[in-house]
């Protein structure tokens, strides 16, 4: 019997390749990238949409809801498109989430945001007014709002909120899905900040991951939210053009039988939407989710530094170039936060009117460079010693 050396022993079968399998559960992304996105949304994101609001938009977007997920998802191991649903992209189905969330819009986020401002105090629903992101902008930072607020925002915050976080903490099934469902949408709502547009956002979140849920893919959500966007930005837009001073777009029917009227036709707009998509199932798109199989990269993982790389010279850059282009802009809205003016009165006397105009008049020509910085702050200043500030029930600045 002759012995054996070592090179007579078979090599052992090849191992899974480093990376095969994801590092990171899905429940531990979610969970860690909901307190991270927190935190920065509030640190970062509220800085720079402090300094400007346009840019800020965008800013917060890309960088916090999207380029930190995608960060969190390579580096534990995932193909973020395939296991968020963004790919593939359903056409039928993204029209049919466009269409249903403009219809909800009417029947649902109107109703809901009428009674919310009806019964909220009047300081906190003009403390959380949404309209002043609107105010002293150019056309072109109205235009990134606009395309930030219907583009950027559904496509990020879908991509985090569903795609990470509601998928992270539903249970595979047949466990049911209503919890994560219910948990994922409040916490979109509470990320806005908002306690007075808190219901309607949730309302709205709840459809966005039933669309997510129902569909197997981010688009459909995608569209009802950039339709929910859409509708409520142009309607402000177009009511402040024709003069209204409304502190919301959802509301801008204050009479009542006007908002019944319009969530009436909503919901014959939602009936038959759904109608049609019960006749028509294969409208839904794919149906499910791609498997955590399907979901994982293959080979080994980068390295955090390299993949957080690219997205920290990229915000960096940007924010330069911001501060090149537009820093008188930056100091006068730094400015501004710092010296809050009294919200109008409605209706506001036409000498007070007049002189909110002549204001905004005079920190555009400081924002060009026409008029000394120092003349905007003294007028400013006298306007807050003529009006006072009142920020609450009983308080004063």
């Amino acid at each position: 019997m002759e012995d054996s050396s070592p090179s007579d022993v078979p090599p052992p079968p090849p191992g899974p390749p480093p990376g095969d399998k994801p590092s990171a559960s899905p429940k531990w992304l979610a969970v860690v990238g909901a307190v991270l996105a927190l935190g920065t949304f509030i640190l970062v994101g509220g800085t720079v949409q402090l300094a400007n609001p346009a840019f800020g938009i965008w800013f917060t977007e890309l960088v916090v809801f999207f380029g930190l997920g995608w960060v969190m998802l390579r580096h534990a191991g995932w193909r973020p498109a395939v296991y968020t649903g963004l790919l593939p992209a359903p056409k039928g189905a993204t029209l049919l989430g466009f269409l249903l969330g403009v219809a909800n819009f009417f029947a649902v986020v109107v109703p809901i945001q009428f009674l919310a401002q009806s019964v909220a105090p009047e300081w906190l629903t003009r403390m959380f007014d949404s309209s002043r992101l609107f105010a002293d902008q150019t056309p072109l930072e109205l235009a990134l709002i606009l395309t930030g607020v219907s583009v950027a925002a559904p496509v990020c915050e879908e991509f985090f909120f569903r795609g990470i976080f509601q998928r992270g903490i539903t249970p595979p099934a047949p466990a049911p899905s209503t919890v994560p469902l219910v948990v994922s949408a409040v916490v979109f709502s509470a990320f806005h900040l908002d306690p007075v547009g808190f219901l309607a956002r949730t309302e709205l979140g709840l459809l966005f991951g039933w669309l997510f849920l129902r569909t197997g893919s981010l688009w459909p959500g995608i569209g009802a939210h950039a339709a929910n966007n859409l509708v409520s930005s142009v309607l402000f837009l177009s009511a402040k053009a024709l003069g209204a001073e409304s502190t919301d777009a959802a509301s801008e029917a204050t009479d009542p039988r006007l908002v019944l009227v319009l969530a009436a036709v909503g919901w014959a707009g939602l009936s038959a939407l759904l109608s049609y998509a019960r006749r028509n199932p294969a409208v839904w798109g794919p149906g499910t989710l791609a498997t955590d199989e399907e979901a994982r990269a293959p080979g080994p993982r980068p390295s955090l530094a390299r993949l957080l790389l690219p997205w920290v010279v990229g915000a960096t850059a940007s924010l330069g170039l911001l501060v090149a282009v537009d820093s008188r802009g930056l100091a006068l809205n730094f400015y501004d936060a710092q010296h809050p003016l009294p919200t109008l009165e409605d209706p506001a006397p036409p000498a007070q009117q007049a002189e909110r105009k002549a204001l905004s008049a005079l920190r555009a020509a400081a924002r060009r460079g026409e008029l000394p910085m120092e003349a905007y702050y003294e007028e400013r200043e006298r306007q807050i010693r003529v009006h006072p500030l009142q920020t609450g029930p009983g308080l004063k600045p």
